[in-house]
């Protein structure tokens, strides 16, 4: 776990990045914007080489130009974006960058990408309001499934997921910026909702992204996570099906223990 909806995935020389942000601040500009709160738990100079840089739409904390330039610059990876993103990246020399609409797969070394629908948004500007595609992905790699949610609000396609692949033995899934559920449940989950979306994937195990390290709506940054486990104690759900890692935590799935990075 890295910060944010950044995660790293390693399994047996396979490397995958999700949505990647090292700036300070999920912004257009350097100077205004949602200011980074805590840093990210791995240096981007410290990362292995990527074989794919996954990205779910093309909002400020989920596509960061500044970082995806410097990864792009390390070379080797492959960029894979929701359908209408890829003009972006092609147009800042970010690349190879190959676009899936929902229900499409990549096949790469070692592993394939299948996007699959989120309910969500898209924007970077006034006036291109879901203009391009946002979507979650599902990886499947030796045998191992994995489902990384993107930003998505609760809805029928976490069980349509599960029909379609099967369980998946690790999902991803947000649990912050929530508040006020008037306005932001038609685009991110509350932690009751992530709960919920876990027992529909019929995952293994799940593990929390999206919080703690921008504030982004009207809930405190450590709540989504006091919220996460008291849901899951009042369902009699164990946290050692849905974990919470702190930034720069490892945890190896074989056996679910955990440690931190050095």
């Amino acid at each position: 776990m890295v910060n944010q909806s950044t995660v790293l995935l390693q399994q047996q020389g396979s490397n995958i990045l999700t949505d990647p942000i090292w700036s300070a601040r999920a912004s257009p500009l350097s100077w205004v914007g949602p200011r980074r709160r805590r840093k990210p738990g791995v240096s981007l100079e410290d990362l292995p080489p990527l074989d794919a840089v996954l990205i779910s739409h093309n909002h400020y904390d989920h596509l960061d130009l500044p970082t995806l330039r410097r990864l792009a610059a390390r070379g080797d990876s492959t960029f894979i974006v929701p359908a209408g993103v890829g003009r972006l990246l092609r147009s800042k020399n970010i690349g190879p960058a190959h676009e899936l609409d929902w229900g499409e797969s990549l096949a790469l070394p070692g592993f394939t990408i299948h996007s699959v629908p989120a309910l969500h948004s898209s924007s970077r500007r006034i006036f291109d309001h879901n203009m391009t595609l946002w979507c979650g992905y599902v990886i499947e790699c030796q045998e191992r499934l994995v489902y990384f949610a993107g930003d998505t609000a609760f809805g029928p396609h976490f069980s349509e997921i599960r029909q379609e692949f099967g369980s998946p033995h690790l999902a991803l899934l947000p649990i912050g910026a929530y508040e006020p559920r008037w306005f932001m449940a038609a685009a991110h989950m509350n932690p009751e909702e992530a709960v919920q979306a876990h027992v529909d994937l019929g995952a293994v195990l799940s593990v929390a992204m999206h919080f703690g390290t921008f504030q982004l709506t009207d809930e405190p940054i450590d709540e989504p996570v006091r919220a996460l486990r008291e849901t899951l104690a009042r369902r009699g759900i164990s946290e050692d099906t849905f974990r919470v890692l702190g930034f720069g935590e490892t945890l190896l799935h074989e056996n679910t223990n955990h440690e931190a990075r050095p």
